[in-house]
This record gives structure tokens, C-alpha cells and sequence, in this order.
């Protein structure tokens, strides 16, 4: 599974902190550590307290690539702010993320042509959040029929059905479950799929039991990816113990070990 590591940023009292001293140390000690604990890339979000955050992604990505050579996972709302962390990197990239609305895929699918970077596409668009998995559907196919048409390789496309916290919207999970399955079929190559897999949690306990939970449920469902916390032992153990018995990964005694050192 690709794993992106969901702790640079900004909304997290640490990384402000460091982005507010410039102490570059705590944003690479976080690299280092998601790194080592299994994150395929790093999402980089100097969070919605930044004041100068086309110059604060710049520092984070510098201050990344001292340590580590993961790729890293552009992540704002602002579109000059992630071409400025994408400027600056030096390794494979990915933006997160774009809508459906033309507007946005106008400005961000020729981004990701012109750094040859990996594009996360979100099932909604300026009215909201889609309510099923048609609604979602319909979204998630109008970029991939934009990707198709302007040349962006739909290999390069995670589409996001968009997860939605259990404790308010309780049914959405079985829409977004639903919609994971429906969208590998809207082209061949099939696009990717990934999740923000920390939402479906936001404002209950027992976090963890809830992502790891449906994390394992979402890949049943064909969930190629996720934003996830690395250093969350049960739920990475949960995660490569599903792979093994979807049988992605060769079984042995130490099949966790294999995996991690893979």
C-alpha cells in the first residue's frame, strides 16, 4: 500500500511551533521517524496559522530533503503555495489535491505535467461533499475524463472518495467503501485510490480502533493508498496483516518483520 505520512503539518502544535522558530530539527526528526516507520511519501502542510506559507513549504521541503529522500505530498488549499513546495523539491512529488471543478483542474492537472508529479483527485466540488456514491462517482469521473483529455497519465491519479467523520455521518463510510470499488472501473488503466483515513475518526474516541478498523475494510474494498499516521503501531500492523490475507504479500512467521524491511 502506498503510504503517505500525515504529521508535517502545520495544524499539529510541534510543526507550528518549529515553523514559527525555524527549527528545522523537529520537521526532520518527524521525516526520519515516518520514513523509517513505512511511509512511502511525506504530506507537507504548513497549516492555516502560516503567514508566509509559499516560503514556509519552501523551508519544510529543504529541510526535509537534508535527511531523507521520500518523496513529498504538496498540501494546501492555495495553488502558488504548492507549486512553491513543488519548485523546490529535488525528488518525486505529488500535489494534494484538486476538485472537480474545472477551475481548479485547469490550474493544477498542467501543475502536475509540468513537474511530473502525481496528482490527488477529491470527489466533490464548490457545492460540497457528495451524499453517495453515485454523487461521488459522477465527480470522480469528471477528472478522469479531464486527466484523459488534456494527456495527464490517469496512472498517475489517486481519486479520494472523500471520508467523512463516523460520529456525525455515520453512513457515509459504506458510500465511501462502495465508491472505492466504483471507481476502478471508470478507466483502463484504472486510477488509483486513497484516503485521508484520519477523518473517519475526527471528534471520537478510540481513534485508532476506528481507523484502523476501516482502513482494513477500505482495502478490502480495492484502497490502493492512504493518509495515515506511520508511528500508530496497531494500525500499521492491521495494515500489512490485511495485505498478507488479501494476499499482496508472501506469507511467513515474520511476516511483519518482511514487510517493514521491505
Amino acid at each position: 500500500m502506498f503510504i503517505v505520512g500525515e504529521l508535517i503539518n502545520g495544524m499539529y502544535k510541534n510543526v507550528r511551533q518549529a515553523l514559527e522558530t525555524k527549527d528545522k530539527k523537529i520537521i526532520q526528526d518527524i521525516a526520519k521517524k515516518q520514513t523509517e516507520a513505512g511511509a512511502s511519501a511525506l504530506d507537507v502542510n504548513c497549516g492555516p496559522a502560516s503567514r508566509n506559507p509559499k516560503d514556509d513549504i519552501k523551508w519544510m521541503v529543504e529541510a526535509i530533503q537534508e535527511v531523507v529522500d521520500t518523496p513529498l505530498c504538496m498540501d494546501s488549499t492555495k495553488t502558488d503555495v504548492i507549486e512553491a513546495g513543488l519548485s523546490t523539491a529535488k525528488n518525486k512529488t505529488i500535489i494534494n489535491s484538486t476538485g472537480a471543478d474545472k477551475e481548479k483542474l485547469d490550474i493544477l492537472v498542467p501543475m502536475a505535467l509540468k513537474y511530473k508529479s502525481s496528482l490527488i483527485g477529491l470527489a466533490m466540488n464548490k457545492k460540497g461533499v457528495p451524499q453517495d456514491k453515485f454523487q461521488r462517482l459522477e465527480l470522480a469521473a469528471t477528472i478522469v475524463t479531464y486527466c484523459q483529455e488534456n494527456n495527464f497519465p490517469v496512472s498517475n491519479l489517486y481519486l479520494d472518495p472523500i471520508v467523512l467523520p463516523v460520529n456525525v455521518a455515520q453512513a457515509q463510510a459504506q458510500e465511501v467503501l462502495g465508491a472505492l470499488h466504483e471507481f476502478k472501473l471508470l478507466s483502463d488503466p484504472a486510477p488509483k485510490t486513497i484516503v485521508g483515513l484520519s477523518n473517519v475518526s475526527q471528534g471520537a474516541p478510540d481513534r485508532s480502533l476506528i481507523n484502523r478498523t476501516f482502513l482494513v475494510m477500505a482495502q478490502c474494498a480495492g484502497l490502493d493508498g492512504a493518509i495515515l499516521d506511520p508511528l500508530d503501531k496497531n494500525l500499521m500492523d492491521a495494515l500489512i496483516t490485511a495485505e498478507l490475507i488479501l494476499n499482496k504479500q508472501i506469507y511467513c512467521d515474520s511476516f511483519l518483520d518482511a514487510y517493514k524491511k521491505k
